[in-house]
């Protein structure tokens, strides 16, 4: 008959050495495997094993019974984890680095996705124009498509403030975005 866990960390704190190798084997594999799933190393996830059960030996007169001592011996392992890694050093290089090649130094440029003042202007131009052709349409149109696109109402909501059937919402919609397709295709082909 195996012994009971809390038995087991009992005599381990009175300074039987048994008892503690008991634990560690009844859970090495599974602290293995934990640790390999991170570090993805067989031979790391060894001396990552090895220094859990150090660090749990250590602290085992911490252990409160009320937790299960695996998800305990779990964290520890975890966090031994997460200082493996920030100890870690990884090679980096910075961006402004050139490149060396055989002929001589590579210099990488990045685009920059920020909106210029060009950028903004055109935006700010299509914006209006949009407005412009929106104005030009039947009250009715302009109503229900500014109830939709810049109010953000459904279909439903529309219906119900312009005192409409849902289906007669929908058409307007529907031909108000026709309209301005062609309004703004007219003032592209201006151009």
């Amino acid at each position: 008959m195996t012994p009971d866990i809390s038995q087991l960390i009992d005599d381990a704190l009175k300074g039987d050495q048994k008892a503690f190798s008991a634990i560690v084997s009844r859970y090495r594999e599974q602290i293995y495997h934990f640790i390999y799933k991170m570090v993805k190393n067989s031979a790391q996830a060894e001396d990552l094993t090895q220094e859990t059960f150090i660090k749990a030996f250590r602290a085992l007169a911490s252990f409160n019974s009320n937790y299960a001592f695996s998800t305990w011996l779990y964290k520890i392992a975890a966090n031994n984890c997460i200082d493996y890694f920030r100890k870690r050093k990884l090679a980096t290089t910075s961006i402004d680095t050139p490149i060396q090649a055989k002929d001589g130094e590579l210099h990488r440029d990045f685009p920059d996705h920020e909106q210029g003042p060009e950028s903004q202007l055109i935006s700010k131009e299509r914006t209006n124009q949009i407005q412009l052709a929106i104005d030009y349409l039947p009250e009715k149109y302009k109503r229900a498509i500014i109830l939709r696109h810049s109010q953000d109402k459904s279909y439903e909501e529309i219906a119900e403030e312009l005192h409409l059937p849902l289906g007669t919402v929908k058409v307007r919609i529907f031909r108000a975005r026709e309209m301005l397709k062609s309004k703004l295709k007219d003032q592209l082909r201006q151009r």
